[in-house]
């Protein structure tokens, strides 16, 4: 039976003292640990060469991906803005993957190895042609699925891809060869039907299903909110089904603001006539559940003993929408055991070929 991969985390204002730490809860490193995953803070953003430099020379792993994050998560445990690492080493076959170079534009991921299956990627925030990057991986590898996410900082992003690297999309390829399962949990429930947006113009609606877009709005949010608009911002969002979706995915986008006297809704996100659209609510109840739904279903999807994991979660989420520290984490640990699981809290987050917001993406190794 093949053994689960080693991991650490650790919280310090100096890196040197949180590494050495993890350094000591991974002990001996395993000959077969060929990949490290690594995520930091941003409050270490500054000195992410050499925490990368000490890892590699401290464990001998040749190979890393990584990035940073506002926040860093490991197994049951969140770390929001306070500086923290946290680390995997995985065990594959040198042949069952390769690194991805930082690609700053389409054409350039058509360089990369051309039996890919499978891709965690780690992006840019500031590169306008990130959703084309997105398309282009996915598009390379052949089971169309590419996971991941945007850096989070409060200051200076970087990713990490055998060496740091900034300003495009990188991270690893997989072969066929490697076992496992991804989805994707949105963190919001729909508050009624899809409607047919029948009149917009760029991110403005102006009627939805031939009627007013206020009016419907209002009428999907109830009378209390309807009356006092204000109190539904961060409360209620807009969902935007995803095409050819099996499992209802919508990209999940902020209501800008709303004009009552000519009926309008802005939108974070440009629309046209014929899209659909549904109103929807974010709250910790709402999360709750659909991230315990996401959980029911993936653990038996892996058929296999979980041997590691990697989760991104948006920087909205956390304990911000769960209410509680380590909550998050906490409910992963509860559906499917206590197994190695590292991550960071990210500006956007990658399943399959789209760029979410407010999600979290779970992918596991058996």
């Amino acid at each position: 039976m093949t053994s689960p991969f080693r991991y650490a985390h650790s919280a310090h204002a100096d890196w040197t003292q949180a590494a050495q730490s993890c350094i000591a809860q991974l002990g001996a490193i395993p000959a077969a640990a060929t990949l490290g995953f690594l995520y930091v803070s941003d409050a270490f953003a500054g000195e992410l060469d050499a925490i990368l430099a000490f890892f590699r020379r401290t464990t001998g792993v040749p190979h890393w991906t990584g990035s940073v994050g506002v926040g860093v998560c490991a197994t049951g445990v969140e770390y929001l803005e306070e500086p923290a690492l946290a680390v995997m080493l995985g065990e594959f076959e040198t042949g069952d993957f390769s690194m991805l170079p930082v690609s700053l534009s389409p054409q350039d991921i058509g360089a990369a190895p051309a039996d890919a299956y499978f891709a965690i990627a780690h992006g840019d925030p500031s590169n306008n042609r990130m959703q084309e990057l997105i398309d282009a991986l996915s598009a390379h590898v052949s089971s169309g699925f590419v996971v991941g996410g945007l850096s989070s900082a409060r200051n200076e992003t970087a990713q990490i891809s055998d060496e740091v690297v900034r300003g495009g999309l990188s991270g690893v390829l997989f072969g066929e060869r490697v076992k496992l399962a991804t989805r994707l949990t949105q963190g919001v429930s729909p508050l009624g039907p899809r409607h047919r947006i029948t009149t917009a113009n760029k991110n403005i609606v102006g009627s939805l299903d031939h009627r007013p877009a206020l009016d419907v709005m209002k009428e999907e949010i109830g009378d209390v909110l309807a009356r006092d608009l204000r109190r539904a911002a961060g409360y209620i969002f807009v969902g935007l089904p995803v095409r050819g979706s099996d499992t209802g995915d919508y990209l999940v986008r902020n209501i800008l603001g709303v004009d009552p006297q000519n009926d309008l809704v802005a939108l974070g996100e440009y629309v046209e006539p014929g899209d659909e659209l549904l109103f929807c609510r974010r709250d910790q109840q709402a999360a709750e559940e659909d991230m315990r739904r996401m959980l029911a279903a993936l653990g038996p999807q892996l058929g296999a003993p979980i041997r590691g994991g990697v989760y991104y979660s948006c920087l909205g989420r956390g304990q911000h929408m769960f209410g509680a520290p380590n909550r998050e984490l906490g409910l992963i640990r509860e559906a499917l055991g206590d197994f190695p699981l590292v991550g960071f809290f990210a500006n956007g987050e990658i399943s399959h070929n789209r760029l979410y917001g407010y999600t979290g993406v779970l992918t596991l190794f058996g």
